[in-house]
């Protein structure tokens, strides 16, 4: 079987986004790409694949079994590929510990606490792939962009979050931070219960503005990269356009809308890969 070839179709597959942004990068780095970004949605995808947390916490073990050889792979294609993508480049281990320790939370029916919860969650999971996108795409050196990958990630998963939000509170589960809402007199139950008044709008309106000051950030220490590291960041130049489709249907927050279409995503991302030529 080839691993990398089963690790492109997971990502094509689950996370059309980032495999778009991943065919932007060099040949020799694209595989290694779609290794770790195939990781992400496998681990993702643990929470809908299981019935109760603990089991969902056993699958998270195994794969800390897996990354720290005290457990075998057992021929799954995406765990080969990302041993080989983590020997080849010396990437941490630490960061893929964090990543799964953070998925933890993502079994569990307690809503994300607060603001800083969230930006934390964000860099031990969104960010830490972008960094470590940016790792391989640097030869497995340090191209410094933790700073950038920090408020990349979160602006991107505070987009994600703010579209996926009709779909985690049928779910009963909140990504988004409790204490922003209560701040604007919003309870999580109202929310799952669909009885959320104007506050939320206003919620959700704040969280987009949290959403483009990271934008802002990241965009202003992504100018000291080089240039090889750009197919890592390419999903941020989506979090506008979302932001803005999320603000044309603002008045009604928690109704599934349609996804942005999938040519003006590639059109998106090709503009923005071309800035890093």
């Amino acid at each position: 079987m080839d691993t990398y070839a089963a690790a492109a179709d997971i990502v094509r597959q689950h996370d059309r986004d980032r495999y778009l942004a991943d065919l932007f990068a060099p040949e020799a780095a694209r595989k290694h790409l779609f290794a770790l970004h195939a990781f992400d949605v496998e681990t993702a995808r643990i929470r809908y694949a299981v019935s109760e947390p603990m089991l969902g916490e056993i699958r998270l073990q195994w794969w800390r079994d897996v990354l720290t050889g005290k457990g075998e792979g057992g021929g799954h294609p995406v765990a080969a590929a990302l041993l080989e993508t983590i020997r080849t480049f010396g990437l941490p281990l630490a960061a893929f510990d964090a990543l799964l320790a953070a998925r933890v939370f993502d079994l569990y029916a307690d809503p994300m606490p607060s603001l800083a919860d969230l930006e934390g969650y964000a860099g031990e999971t969104t960010s830490a792939l972008i960094q470590l996108g940016a790792l391989v795409l640097a030869g497995g050196s340090d191209p410094g962009s933790a700073e950038a990958a920090g408020h990349a990630g979160v602006a991107i998963l505070l987009a994600r979050l703010i579209a996926r939000l009709p779909e985690d509170a049928r779910r009963r589960q909140m990504f988004l931070p409790k204490a922003l809402f209560l701040a604007h007199g919003v309870e999580v139950e109202q929310v799952y219960d669909r009885t959320a008044g104007p506050g939320l709008v206003a919620a959700l309106g704040e969280l987009r503005a949290i959403a483009r000051r990271h934008v802002a950030a990241a965009e202003a220490a992504m100018t000291a990269l080089p240039r090889s590291v750009g197919p890592a960041f390419l999903p941020l130049a989506l979090v506008e356009p979302e932001l803005q489709r999320q603000e044309r249907h603002a008045a009604r927050p928690l109704q599934p809308l349609t996804p942005l279409p999938g040519w003006r995503r590639q059109l998106t991302l090709w503009r923005a890969a071309r800035r890093w030529r």
